[in-house]
């Protein structure tokens, strides 16, 4: 009898508590096309599970002001897509094949910071996915619940 009534309880809690099987993804694409991605090349601009923004990396090919300002540009319209600012960003991923010229740089991304600088990792590499490209910097945001 006991388990008559335990086993309908314990089923019932770990309905309630258990992990969703599938992840609700939202997109966003520049173009904002119907399927908000790229099949070609195979990514989404910005990709929201939760309240975490997932920001494919802005690139340049000029290792300029205007060219980093490009980029962050970019990547502030991406947060947009979803309400955020550079002060939700918590992870910022920087590739460059030119480390010694994006420090010099550093004071125009700074700009967009405001003083609220996220974790942040820069990589010099020696090419990258568009290879004419000398920037690329992907985030990671977080929204208010």
């Amino acid at each position: 009898m006991k388990y008559i009534i335990i086993f309908p309880l314990l089923f019932t809690f770990f309905n309630v508590f258990s992990q969703e099987k599938e992840i609700k993804k939202e997109k966003w694409h520049w173009n904002n096309n119907k399927a908000k991605q790229d099949t070609v090349a195979g990514y989404t601009q910005v990709l929201k599970v939760d309240n975490v923004l997932y920001i494919s990396g802005a690139v340049t090919t000029d290792l300029t002001p205007e060219g980093v300002q490009s980029v962050y540009n970019d990547l502030k319209a991406s947060l947009q897509s979803f309400g955020a600012t550079f002060q939700n960003v918590v992870k910022e991923n920087l590739y460059t094949t030119d480390i010694a010229e994006m420090k010099k740089l550093n004071y125009v991304r700074k700009k967009f910071y405001k003083n609220d600088f996220p974790a942040a990792t820069w990589v010099q590499i020696q090419r990258l996915y568009m290879a004419e490209a000398k920037l690329e910097v992907e985030l990671i945001a977080h929204l208010p619940k």
